[in-house]
């Protein structure tokens, strides 16, 4: 059962054993029908069913294909370090809208955002960083790594 409701800008959800235990399941496999996880936890089809769709409307977790972006057309990925003058969440509110960005942290230290973005080649990722992210108010300069291999993405890091 879930005990409070998730909330992005504070400590999340508080979830009983059972609610990780699903989480956990999901994690490893997001196709896991909920009869095989009813009976790994002790729950009805039903009641896991239940408990999936709570966690899902109260934003403590998604069920996406996960895809390796240059296997689908998208062969430049990149993480952009991002300074601002100003308060950083307004600057990654506006930089978060874009299409091409599937990430975005505050952070302290160089840089005052980390941003992840996926681009079909070169030029649109110039396009991107340059008539984008760069046009943003606030940004002062960026830093862009490009990424040569996805050498390993994960989702199974389970619950505490």
């Amino acid at each position: 059962m879930i005990v409070g409701m998730a909330n992005r800008d504070g400590p999340g959800a508080t979830l009983d054993e059972v609610s990780k235990s699903i989480i956990e399941a999901l994690q490893q496999d997001g196709r896991r029908s909920y009869t095989s996880i009813g009976e790994a936890v002790g729950l009805s089809e039903a009641a896991v069913r239940q408990r999936v769709q709570r966690l899902l409307e109260s934003g403590v977790m998604q069920i996406v294909a996960v895809t390796d972006p240059m296997q689908v057309g998208f062969n430049r990925q990149a993480m952009v370090g991002v300074r601002v003058v100003g308060d950083p969440a307004v600057v990654a509110a506006e930089i978060e809208s874009l299409i091409e960005v599937v990430y975005v942290v505050v952070t302290a230290g160089s840089f005052d955002l980390l941003v992840e973005i996926v681009c079909e080649d070169d030029e649109h990722l110039l396009e991107v960083v340059s008539g984008k992210i760069r046009a943003c108010a606030g940004v002062t300069s960026t830093e862009t790594f490009v990424y040569l291999k996805l050498q390993r993405q994960r989702y199974d890091w389970g619950t505490r």
